[in-house]
């Protein structure tokens, strides 16, 4: 039975030298360090993200048994939701390193279980973000300065297709040089589409010599995000991309409680005619964002971060235990 670690030591000596390089990055800055739980209530609606299940079987404030044999709870995918009630509580500019759990595949550059930098800056756009957010991943990758490009430069560039414009025709006819066979015919997503063409095709040529921003996503592709006030077609959302990993997601944050709200109920109508369970809504965040402060916030995945900055193949190789050794 192998009991040693997946990681080198040095690798853990690395990984404590980049901990305490991003904790500096923020202290200079003023921005506030908070823990939020793992556990919650409510999970995520998101189509492409699925979250582990547990169930709280103790007992309750007043004592009394639970009913029905527990509540279950969700592992969260994010400490998005509770971070913004901290901010609409009046907590100020925020940051936390948190472990964070999505119930799929492990593989090269996924473990279910994984670290995660998250954090807010009030009074900041996407586009500040974006700077600050350079300021902190030059020192550490010892790169460049990233490049910025949009969402539809990297399709009209790369597949010489409008990803705002075009059809679901469209789309397969300028993907068709790629061979995805059944996986690209039979789909009738145009999302889905995007993101199957910007992973095959895009993903693999930008951000090579240094990373990249692609910023303005289709509105379709909000998530969280504002709506483009000059461009509707688009939200204020952006990604970061390093040599074919995708690093980072951020947002200018929504503030409305009621398009939130209709975003999430929206999602669990894709859930349902996909074939999946609809989720809770988390009722305590929709809530909260009437109350939210003009703010933009980014996730950043740091194994990844640290698999390209020591140059390791596999995620597994910076991870104390990865999902098989665990």
């Amino acid at each position: 039975m192998n009991w040693l670690p997946s990681a080198e030591v040095k690798q853990l000596k690395a990984r404590a030298v980049m901990l305490k390089t991003i904790r500096e990055f923020f202290s200079v800055r003023g921005v506030l360090e908070v823990e939020t739980p793992t556990l919650s209530q409510a999970g995520v609606t998101d189509l492409h993200l699925q979250c582990f299940k547990t169930q709280f079987v103790g007992r309750n404030i007043s004592d009394k048994p639970l009913v029905d044999g527990g509540v279950p709870l969700y592992l969260q995918t994010s400490p998005e939701f509770h971070m913004k009630r901290l901010l609409a509580a009046g907590s100020g500019c925020i940051y936390q390193i948190s472990k964070v759990y999505r119930n799929e595949e492990s593989g090269r550059f996924h473990n279910p279980e994984f670290s995660l930098l998250e954090w807010y800056r009030v009074g900041f756009d996407h586009h500040q973000l974006m700077d600050e957010m350079a300021a902190l991943l030059m020192p550490i990758l010892k790169c460049e300065q990233p490049t910025r490009c949009t969402y539809q430069e990297a399709f009209l560039t790369h597949l010489q297709v409008d990803p705002l414009s075009a059809t679901i025709e469209e789309l397969k006819k300028a993907a068709a040089h790629l061979e995805l066979g059944d996986v690209l015919e039979n789909e009738t997503d145009k999302d889905t589409i995007l993101q199957l063409l910007f992973c095959v095709e895009i993903e693999s040529k930008i951000g090579q010599q240094s990373p990249c921003f692609v910023y303005d996503f289709p509105a379709s592709q909000a998530a969280l995000a504002r709506i483009n006030q000059q461009d509707e077609r688009v939200a204020d959302r952006f990604e970061v991309y390093y040599q074919s990993i995708e690093l980072a997601n951020g947002f200018y944050e929504l503030n409305s409680s009621d398009e939130q709200l209709i975003r999430f109920q929206s999602d669990n109508v894709l859930r349902k005619n996909a074939g999946l369970t609809e989720m809770p809504i988390d009722r305590r965040f929709v809530a909260c964002l009437d109350h939210l402060p003009d703010c933009a916030g980014v996730a950043l995945g740091l194994d990844r971060l640290l698999m390209l900055a020591s140059k390791q193949a596999h995620i597994d190789d910076v991870l104390s235990f990865s999902i098989d050794n665990a």
